[in-house]
C-alpha cells in the first residue's frame, strides 16, 4: 500500500550524502501521499548505508506511526505540522548542511546577492527567529513546525514560492511538490549560502542584486513566460 512513497523516500534520503548535505545521520527526507494522508520518513539514527525502502516509516499528518517497526526521525512532528498546514507540499528535506546551518546559527537571512539565488526565489532566504523558552520546553519538534509557519505569516511569505527556510540557531528546512524537489531545494539553499558567505568575505559591503535582474532571472524559469529548459 505504501511501497511507492517508501521507495521515493529512500531514494531521496540517499541523495543527501551523495550531495554532501549530511554528515553521519544529520538529516532526513520525507515524502507524502496526500490521497492516503500519510508520509514516509527516514528512521531515526539509522546510518545511510544501512537504509532500505522497507525501513522507511509511515506516519500520518498528526505525527502518529501508521506502519513500520523502527522509530521515525526525531524531526517527524515538524514534518507532520508542515504537511498538515501547507497542503501543496509533497516532500520535505531537513539537513544540517555546513553553510546553511552557519547562517541559521548567525540568525541571519541569506541576502539575495546574485542571479543563482534569483533563479530560484525573489527574496532573501528567510531565517525564523530562535524559539521561545515556552516552546522549547513544550513539544519541541511540533513547535518547530509552527516556528516556520508563524515566520512565513509574519513576513507575508508564500511557501509555494519560497520553498526553503533557516530555523534560527538550528538548521535549514526545504520543501517542494515532490521529495526530489525538496532535496533539490535543499542543495540550492546550501550552494547559495556558501556563495553569500564568500561574497561577504570578498566584499563586506556587497550590494543586493538589483530588482530588474531579480525579476529577469526568476521570470525566465517560472511563470507563463518562462523559457529556460525544454518544457
Amino acid at each position: 500500500m505504501y511501497t511507492s512513497i517508501k521507495e521515493e523516500a529512500y531514494h531521496c534520503n540517499m541523495q543527501l550524502p551523495k550531495l554532501g548535505l549530511v554528515l553521519f545521520t544529520f538529516g532526513n527526507v520525507s515524502v507524502a501521499d496526500r490521497s492516503k494522508g500519510v508520509f514516509a520518513i527516514k528512521p531515526s539514527g539509522v546510518p545511510y548505508e544501512d537504509l532500505s525502502p522497507e525501513k522507511m516509516v509511515i506516519v500520518d499528518f498528526e505525527g502518529n506511526i501508521v506502519e513500520g517497526s523502527l522509530r521515525p526521525s526525531s524531526d517527524t512532528k515538524t514534518h507532520a505540522v508542515l504537511y498538515k498546514h501547507w497542503e501543496h507540499i509533497g516532500g520535505i528535506t531537513h539537513t544540517h548542511s555546513t553553510y546553511g546551518t552557519a547562517w541559521a546559527q548567525s540568525q541571519r537571512d541569506i541576502p539575495i546577492f546574485g542571479t543563482t539565488h534569483a533563479d530560484h526565489l525573489t527574496t532573501d532566504i528567510p531565517c525564523a527567529p530562535p524559539m521561545s523558552d515556552e516552546m522549547i520546553v513544550g513539544n519541541y519538534e511540533y513547535e518547530t513546525g509552527f516556528q516556520i509557519i508563524n515566520h512565513f505569516e509574519q513576513q507575508q511569505l508564500d511557501y509555494k514560492e519560497v520553498e526553503m527556510v533557516l530555523v534560527g540557531n538550528h538548521a535549514p528546512f526545504a520543501w517542494g511538490k515532490t521529495g526530489i524537489k525538496s532535496v533539490y531545494n535543499s542543495a540550492v539553499l546550501e550552494t547559495v549560502a556558501q556563495m553569500a558567505y564568500l561574497t561577504e568575505q570578498i566584499n563586506p559591503k556587497a550590494p543586493r542584486l538589483k530588482d530588474a535582474l531579480i525579476k529577469k532571472h526568476y521570470d525566465r524559469k517560472h511563470g507563463g513566460d518562462a523559457y529556460y529548459g525544454q518544457e
